[in-house]
């Protein structure tokens, strides 16, 4: 099975690890409209998990995200 490695020269990859590290409140706008807020627990070439109040887990696939915002 072939891995593959984050290239953390992208933004993208330095930006959620950052979030992962602070745990901060994110909002994840979906391609499907859909809006989902929690803390990043990790990220893989494919996929991001977050967390939300109720300590419920979602694996969101990167290629759904339409965008994502921290929460102030």
């Amino acid at each position: 099975m072939h891995t593959t490695e984050f290239d953390t020269s992208l933004p993208s990859i330095r930006q959620l690890q950052n979030l992962v590290k602070q745990t901060a409140v994110v909002e994840f706008k979906l391609i499907t409209g859909d809006l989902l807020t929690g803390r990043v627990l990790w990220q893989d070439p494919q996929c991001v998990c977050i967390t939300d109040e109720n300590s419920q887990q979602t694996t969101i696939w990167k290629q759904a995200i339409a965008y994502i915002k921290p929460k102030n």
